[in-house]
């Protein structure tokens, strides 16, 4: 059953050969597999692995699914679109953020797996290219560098930018859109969003299309930006962790026993419209006090 759910939940029907081709060759199915990924937790916050396929329901615009394929998705391949913020704002944070950053990547990255960085202030620069060399990923961590602090800029003068939400488009829609697979995009910020030319709106439409799961590690640093990465965030089955409760570490160690531990669910939608609407999602877990982390909708092929 899993290798038959690999062939088939590429979003839009585009599924990957096995193998380091993977990503490169896409081949065309008769069906529109809409494909969710969710994890599931407990009372106690734990995560729950041993659900079956019969202790999950999914429900488009409130209309039930058949689910199709199932499998927990702990091998599938991965990509790790990682986004730091190297703006003034957060300068004190950004070699913890480097040092942490570098073992998890380490840590979660298999043979099979590719990862990227982009560092973002008032540029969004891209410093490593999708690649599964660790070493590469941890050459370019080390080059990256923060934007110096000059001070407040005199009256009338604009503040500095920081492109957080175009940093987050394009590369969700110029490096993720392409891909099959599970992909997670990972932002390290304040949440502040100064002179992007997008809106949070345009930004979500980017992430939902392409079914990219959004984390959010958010340093407060005066500016009160985390629940802007968490409203990115939790729409698409992820979450924003505060710097300032738990430490950087536990946290990249929480996402990556998060991403390790996913349900992959694919149906067939039975609204056959090719209208380009947004859809949306729910997943119930029948067992009581069992709560399902997945994305609120997507958006229907054209």
């Amino acid at each position: 059953m899993k290798s038959l759910f690999y062939r088939a939940v590429s979003i839009l029907a585009v599924i990957s050969q096995s193998g380091a081709q993977d990503r490169e060759t896409a081949i065309k199915v008769d069906v529109e597999v809409v494909n969710v990924f969710c994890t599931v937790h407990g009372h106690s916050g734990a995560l729950i692995r041993d659900l079956k396929q019969d202790d999950f329901k999914i429900f488009e615009d409130g209309r039930p699914q058949q689910i199709r394929y199932f499998a927990q998705d702990t091998d599938l391949p991965l990509t790790v679109a990682l986004l730091l913020d190297v703006s003034g704002s957060v300068r004190w944070f950004v070699e913890d953020e480097k040092r942490t950053a570098a073992k998890f990547l380490e840590q979660v990255l298999r043979p099979d797996d590719r990862a990227l960085l982009v560092g973002f202030s008032s540029t969004v620069v891209l410093w490593q290219d999708l690649t599964s060399s660790t070493a590469l990923l941890a050459d370019a961590l080390q080059r990256l560098r923060s934007i110096p602090f000059k001070g407040l800029p005199p009256l009338g003068v604009p503040m500095p930018s920081t492109l957080l939400y175009e940093a987050v488009q394009k590369t969700a829609l110029g490096k993720l859109k392409p891909l099959s697979g599970r992909k997670v995009l990972i932002v390290i910020s304040d949440g502040l969003d100064n002179g992007s030319p997008v809106h949070l709106d345009a930004v979500m439409e980017a992430v939902q299309t392409t079914n990219t799961i959004v984390y959010g590690i958010c340093f407060e640093s005066g500016f009160s930006g985390c629940s802007f990465l968490k409203n990115m965030s939790d729409p698409t089955g992820g979450r924003t962790f505060r710097v300032k409760k738990t430490p950087i570490a536990e946290i990249f160690a929480t996402i990556q026993e998060e991403m390790r531990s996913q349900y992959a669910i694919g149906y067939v939608s039975t609204n056959r419209a090719h209208d380009g609407t947004f859809r949306k999602l729910e997943v119930r877990v029948l067992p009581k006090g069992l709560k399902a982390a997945a994305r609120k909708g997507y958006y229907a092929a054209r």
